[in-house]
């Protein structure tokens, strides 16, 4: 005969949240050691920090600080925000949040919150049930809702990494904009941006005058896009400018790279500067002198064939 598994309201089994279940977890830590791997060994209850107090303060299996907060009702804001009150005031290491009923939001939160902590800092979300077979004593079920991970690790690096490089090129674009004004008004009118690229419009429809950055190198170009339906007309703009390249060449002092290739819908006339990119610091100035002149010139060579499209 097999027993069939039953699930049971929590509250009661545990009435009060502070007095029953926190007392019960302190006295059975071993429990969600087991679950969670990681060893647990409770240091005391009710730890104060400021005006608060941590339900559980424990210690890890490396003499970390562990700090474990119950709420056996529906996850909320005031919660998620002590958990990290207290991992921030006692210095803590790890951080468990045990609930009946984790919300989306705050598992948005924890997966989060792993993602952009260091190394050595772990976030816990754990549901807890009760359950009996037939007429047992209720049986705690503790299920990881979500936890610290390495690919959660990797992930938070890889945004980070994004995110420096966004602000990378906010401030290499403020730069070469500020420098190209004394030149050209071309991208007088355009911002800084996040991304790789900026673009001023060439005064016709579907063409721009657009710098861009890389690692390695920076580009200046002309591209001719008309649209996804008007690929022949793109095309066409192309070869009537492309027919004239021995003299464009000649005003812009050196070969440009003449991209239009079959199955892509946008051409691009460009050239390239091989000083350096973005991770160069100390070669930006150089580096975007040497964009804007290029952009000066390409514009320069190219504009006598626009007048007409």
């Amino acid at each position: 005969m097999v027993g069939r598994l039953k699930k049971v309201d929590l509250r009661k089994v545990w009435t009060n949240e502070a007095k029953d279940f926190t007392s019960w977890l302190s006295e059975n830590l071993d429990l969600l050691s087991d679950h969670i791997d990681c060893e647990l060994s409770l240091i005391e209850t009710e730890k104060k920090t400021g005006s608060l107090s941590v339900d559980i303060f424990a210690e890890g299996p490396n003499g970390e600080t562990v700090i474990i907060e119950n709420q056996l009702e529906k996850t909320d804001h005031d919660h998620l925000g002590k958990l990290i009150t207290y991992l921030s005031n006692l210095d803590a290491k790890i951080a468990i949040w045990i609930t009946s009923n984790p919300r989306l939001e705050h598992v948005t939160a924890i997966n989060w919150l792993n993602e952009i902590s260091p190394v050595d800092i772990s976030f816990y979300l754990v549901r807890v049930e009760a359950y009996v077979i037939g007429d047992s004593e209720p049986a705690p079920l503790f299920t990881t809702i979500c936890g610290p991970s390495r690919e959660a690790k990797e992930i938070g690096e890889q945004k980070q990494d994004l995110a420096e490089r966004h602000l990378k090129r906010i401030e290499f674009w403020e730069k070469l904009l500020d420098k190209a004004k004394e030149v050209t008004s071309l991208h007088s009118n355009v911002s800084p941006s996040k991304d790789n690229w900026i673009t001023a419009g060439a005064g016709k429809s579907g063409m721009g005058w657009s710098y861009t950055i890389t690692m390695d190198r920076g580009c200046v170009e002309l591209f001719i896009d008309r649209g996804p339906d008007k690929k022949d007309e793109t095309d066409k703009i192309y070869e009537s400018i492309i027919k004239h390249k021995e003299k464009i060449e000649e005003v812009f002092g050196e070969p440009l790279e003449w991209d239009k290739k079959e199955g892509r819908r946008v051409c691009r006339i460009k050239s390239y500067c091989t000083i350096g990119g973005l991770r160069d610091v100390n070669l930006w100035d150089d580096i975007q002198k040497d964009m804007i002149d290029r952009m000066s010139r390409l514009e320069k060579s190219l504009k006598p064939y626009l007048k007409n499209i």
